[in-house]
């Protein structure tokens, strides 16, 4: 499978357990291939074609210094063997893609993520969208006034 393919993957298979998921979006620091948000914790996945790959990875900073990462939740997603479970770093977990089906060959377990850097993505996002109607999404901006200051929210309807 190419790099593509399994961001694909890795994006239908968040979707199913997140509401907002942003892939491979440039980013300052850690520029992961998908990260899914939800209302209480962050789910990452780095998609690993090769072992090259994901050998490489391993120098990352975010790998050395774990607090510094993105995602409380992070696994590789790679075809099946590509990556052994004994292999991962602690607390990450693993999926495996064979043929068309995808399976948990290892949990992940929760972490503290760097918050800081994931709210810089969403602040990132948000201001990329602006007003602008991506195709198949709906955005609504709703103005709230209150006594001592006014809010912002969205909501992001598909469409």
């Amino acid at each position: 499978m190419t790099h593509s393919e399994l961001v694909a993957a890795a994006t239908k298979w968040l979707a199913v357990r997140h509401p907002l998921i942003i892939t491979e979006m440039a980013t300052t620091g850690e520029e992961p291939d998908a990260l899914g948000f939800r209302s209480r914790s962050t789910t990452l996945v780095e998609c690993k074609t090769s072992r090259s790959d994901f050998l490489a990875d391993s120098k990352k900073l975010e790998r050395r210094r774990p607090a510094m990462g993105k995602g409380n939740y992070r696994l590789y997603l790679c075809e099946r063997c590509v990556i052994l479970p004994e292999e991962l770093p602690s607390a990450w977990g693993l999926l495996w893609v064979v043929g068309a089906r995808m399976y948990v060959k290892k949990k992940p377990v929760w972490q503290t993520s760097n918050m800081r850097a994931e709210m810089q993505m969403l602040v990132s996002l948000a201001r990329r969208l602006g007003y602008s109607q991506p195709e198949g999404v709906s955005i609504k901006f709703y103005t709230h006034r209150t006594r001592n200051r006014a809010g912002v929210s969205v909501d992001i309807q598909e469409g």
